[in-house]
């Protein structure tokens, strides 16, 4: 179903190809057009929004390159299968158990999914603004960067970049190029850092020019930005991740109880 827009007095100055694929979007995200469903025809979508075919075909064309419907000309359009996915950050903030993978890359596969994480580079850096701030580090420290992105099905799907003090992460497997089994979760339990705490700040951004290549994005859609703080004893900040990924394929379950 698609709702009417509200009268706020606010021009939508979008062009309307733009703005019909913002409502069909709405509804898939929603799950009004579930997977597999078809999306109302060329004539209906005309009718409605008062729009020629070829504005139609835009709007349709951006969804399908967004990988969120499939269809071709003259056949109906529909829901592509399992293209959303809820990420639920609670069940793999915890250290991995002892031999088994980073838990991020078993709770995917619960899914029935193949996922895979790539590590594209370690760095000694200067951190953002907004990582040395919570990480407590001076305009003249360095940190520890581990920059890798995650994949689904062979599709990049997240950017990660942890940040850790210098302190902390010198002479450690953290600083060297190479995969940590379980995860830096595990390793930083080993090394007398147990993850205590974690608390995100998620926002919305235009994806920046690394961002968009790196994830393969169709257009200058939003990305989700989670900037997690990890905390361990004494509430001392051990690890700065930025996680970026697609705004129009996820989204974020958190729980909280009343206690």
């Amino acid at each position: 179903m698609i709702v009417p827009p509200m009268d706020t007095g606010t021009e939508d100055r979008r062009s309307l190809h733009e703005r019909i694929a913002a409502d069909l979007r709405d509804d898939i995200m929603s799950g009004n057009l579930a997977p597999g469903s078809a999306l109302p025809s060329t004539a209906q979508l005309k009718t409605k929004f008062n729009a020629s075919n070829a504005t139609v075909q835009k709007a349709l064309q951006l969804l399908k390159d967004e990988r969120l419907v499939v269809g071709r000309a003259g056949a109906s359009v529909t829901v592509r299968a399992h293209r959303q996915r809820t990420m639920r950050p609670a069940s793999y903030m915890a250290p991995a158990e002892p031999g088994q993978p980073f838990r991020w890359l078993t709770e995917a596969g619960k899914l029935g999914s193949e996922a895979r994480s790539t590590l594209l580079s370690v760095s000694e850096v200067q951190p953002p603004a907004d990582v040395a701030a919570v990480l407590g580090i001076a305009d003249d420290e360095t940190v520890f960067l581990r920059h890798q992105v995650l994949s689904i099905d062979g599709e990049p799907v997240e950017l990660v970049k942890s940040y850790y003090p210098s302190a902390l992460a010198r002479g450690t497997a953290i600083a060297e190029k190479r995969k940590i089994r379980g995860g830096t979760p595990a390793l930083l339990a080993e090394l007398g850092f147990p993850p205590r705490l974690s608390v995100d700040r998620v926002s919305a951004r235009v994806p920046t020019q690394e961002q968009y290549q790196a994830l393969r994005l169709p257009s200058d859609l939003p990305v989700l930005r989670t900037l997690r703080v990890v905390y361990s004893d004494d509430d001392r900040p051990i690890e700065a991740t930025v996680m970026v990924k697609a705004g129009h394929l996820y989204e974020l379950q958190y729980e909280f109880t009343s206690d």
